[in-house]
């Protein structure tokens, strides 16, 4: 057992609420900021426009870990020299935010929002243009700030035979580097777990200084500025100040003219002092040695060519399963394939293990009392047997194999875009397609890892998620009877209900979502005993939960039949069976008693019927109509325990009612299209 058990690390001082780290992401324009940005953060960010110049940004809070961050993608800039008006208001909320300094204490228009000063930059370097974006990242150093460098779009840049070192760019930048896939989820929780670690360690970039000529040159200018006045005057970093007025920073420079008036001249004769010693400007100087520098860190930290064909089988994958546009399309065709799978294994299955059982079980009649529990017994273990093994522990292991893998948490990342449309973030999607082994792990992983908003929409979806008990009637009776269209048809309308409800319940419970951070690890051959452990983990209910409730439920339906009682309740429900959904009246009990397990259901039917073979009593309009009302009605008792648990018996209660509902008019319509349809057809 102590095998099993992992330790997680956890800091002494959580960095949430109060203590959560403000980051901003800052770059030039098309380094993939905004795809960064949507990759960790909530379904619905906060929007703000900053002071007078109404350039907007989008902000949200985003669950690291056990930790948070407040993150914020702000618009784009080249450089923080020669400054427009909309780049220089930029800079001033990198440096001040809204709690500006006394030299700029007088202007009139002030912050219109409150805007904290971020606490740690993320400057998105675009890796095939990384030469440019280091001038920018040698300028972010100067501002006295942990910066931390997320090097993107490192797969074009291998594409075109460029690779970068990245620990060596750290060590030449004195910063952490971590290499991004943006859109793909790719590096984006080693990125901010490295974010996380500079805000709390508040790790300042190593100092970096121009060429020792320059140096020599701007000594007298430093020493102008060297003063306490100064420096509590401008709040800045005396290396930033020192670069913008060498610079000829206008905006620097007039306001050292307004508050310093005698230090102006002295600053101006410094400069012109400087450059009587340089064959160009001093700004042009500058701007060449950090051109120059830049330039050094790129030679020695690239390399092109080399090793081509090095991970080319992982990239293939990653194109298929991340790509923003076919990602979705490569996540389908792998989830068509492991149900072609389990349909055609589960033929093979059921031949050698339930249909055996079947035959045996039909030549026994009994009429006593005695010998009817004892039919309704091995009808109940014949049923779960015919369920669990064909279906079931086939389509349970191959998702189990899949997460293994890695390729379940790439379609985790590739669900997320869909659940920002819904109004929920990707975080979710792990639990949803856990969903699909059994809902009841699912919300409470739902309960784990969400709060607020997330929890309760996620949690009502869940009901209507197809368990692998759900997918395992649909794979049994409607691939034996609805073909493999049928089984994809009902499948896909479930994907299109969770939708339309994701976007209602989501419209209905406003709160401001957080976003959260989704790792996706390397991709691994799975590891067939943990593949079996993790499967019978998720499968261990069928003995200790499904077996009792499948043979009392069976007994219950003999003894009810037995003693003509079941005919009561079939009355009773004649309005949904046979009005509403156009199935026989002795189908009322299957229905009642689905809520304990959705198995029970699919054996009562076969009990009501009186055989294993429906086809002469229900058509294939019946058995479609049924399968989908069983797949949007009460999921089991257990998922309500779990609902009630999680987000109270209120909550658990409206879910009970919107899936009874749900299951009535959905399947009420697709009854009325298949008689529609069927009319016409030829």
């Amino acid at each position: 057992m102590a095998a099993g058990i992992s330790t997680i690390a956890v800091p002494r001082q959580l960095l949430r609420g109060e203590r959560r780290p403000r980051v901003a992401l800052v770059g030039r324009l098309r380094t993939g900021k905004s795809s960064l940005f949507l990759a960790a953060s909530s379904a619905a960010p906060q929007q703000e426009t900053r002071l007078h110049d109404g350039q907007p940004y989008d902000e949200c809070l985003v669950d690291v870990g056990l930790e948070q961050i407040s993150l914020l993608d702000l618009p784009s800039i080249d450089s923080l020299h020669s400054l427009n008006p909309r780049d220089r208001v930029l800079l001033k909320y990198l440096l001040w935010g809204d709690r500006w300094p006394p030299v700029a204490a007088h202007e009139a228009e002030r912050p219109a929002v409150a805007f904290r000063s971020p606490d740690v930059l993320v400057q998105v370097v675009d890796a095939t243009a990384l030469q440019r974006d280091l001038e920018l990242s040698l300028e972010l150093s100067l501002l006295g700030k942990p910066l931390v460098i997320a090097l993107n779009r490192v797969d074009e840049a291998r594409r075109k035979g460029l690779y970068i070192n990245t620990r060596a760019l750290s060590e030449r930048l004195g910063v952490p580097v971590v290499a991004t896939v943006a859109h793909m989820g790719l590096g984006v929780a080693e990125l901010f777990a490295a974010t996380l670690a500079a805000a709390r360690d508040r790790t300042l970039p190593q100092r970096t200084a121009p060429n020792v000529h320059l140096g020599t040159t701007l000594k007298p200018l430093r020493a102008l500025l060297a003063r306490p006045d100064v420096e509590q005057a401008f709040r800045v970093p005396w290396r930033f100040l020192l670069m913008q007025l060498a610079e000829n920073d206008d905006y620097f420079l007039q306001e050292l003219g307004g508050h310093f008036p005698h230090l102006l001249p002295q600053v101006l004769a410094a400069r012109a002092a400087a450059e009587a010693h340089l064959p160009r400007s001093l700004s042009d100087e500058l701007h060449a040695d950090r051109h120059h520098r830049a330039a050094l860190i790129f030679e020695n930290v690239t390399r092109f060519g080399g090793a081509a064909d090095a991970g080319r089988w992982q990239r293939f994958l990653d194109g298929l399963f991340l790509h923003p546009q076919g990602g979705l399309i490569g996540c389908l065709t792998v989830f068509a394939l492991v149900l072609v799978v389990v349909f055609k294994l589960s033929t093979t299955l059921d031949a050698w293990t339930a249909a055996p059982l079947m035959e045996w079980a039909q030549e026994w009649q009994p009429t006593s009392t005695a010998g009817v529990v004892g039919r309704a017994v091995s009808d109940g273990l014949i049923g779960l047997i015919g369920i669990a093994i064909p279906y079931m522990l086939p389509l349970v292991l191959l998702l189990v194999a899949l997460e293994e893998s890695g390729i379940m948490h790439r379609v985790a990342f590739v669900v997320d875009r869909g659940f920002h449309r819904i109004g929920l973030h990707g975080a979710v999607a792990a639990p949803f397609l856990v969903g699909l082994g059994c809902n009841v792990p699912a919300i409470s992983m739902v309960a784990a890892t969400t709060a607020g908003k997330d929890r309760l929409v996620a949690t009502l979806l869940m009901a209507f998620v197809p368990c692998s008990a759900r997918s395992a009637i649909i794979l049994a009776m409607g691939g034996k009877y609805l073909g493999g269209l049928g089984v994809l048809a009902i499948f896909a309308l479930t994907l299109v209900v969770l939708a339309l409800l994701g976007r209602l319940l989501a419209s209905l419970y406003k709160e401001v979502a957080v976003g959260m951070i989704q790792e996706i690890p390397p991709y691994a051959l799975p590891r067939w005993n943990a593949v079996l452990a993790k499967t019978w983990q998720r499968t261990r209910d069928i003995v200790t939960i499904v077996t009792p409730l499948l043979v009392a439920g069976s007994v219950l339906l003999a003894l009810l039949t037995h003693f003509g009682a079941d005919q009561v309740i079939n009355i009773l429900l004649l309005p949904i069976t046979s009005w509403w959904l156009g199935l026989p009246a002795l189908l009322g009990v299957p229905i009642l008693f689905g809520v304990l397990r959705k198995e029970l259901s699919l054996l009562m039917v076969y009990q009501a019927l009186g055989t294993m073979d429906i086809v002469p009593l229900l058509d294939w309009l019946q058995i479609a109509t049924f399968l989908v009302f069983l797949t949007f009605y009460v999921p089991c008792v257990s998922t309500f325990a779990v609902m009630l648990r999680n987000i109270g018996w209120r909550q658990a209660c409206f879910s009970i009612g919107l899936s009874v509902g749900v299951a009535l008019l959905v399947s009420g319509v697709v009854r009325l299209l298949l008689e529609a349809w069927r009319s016409f057809a030829p």
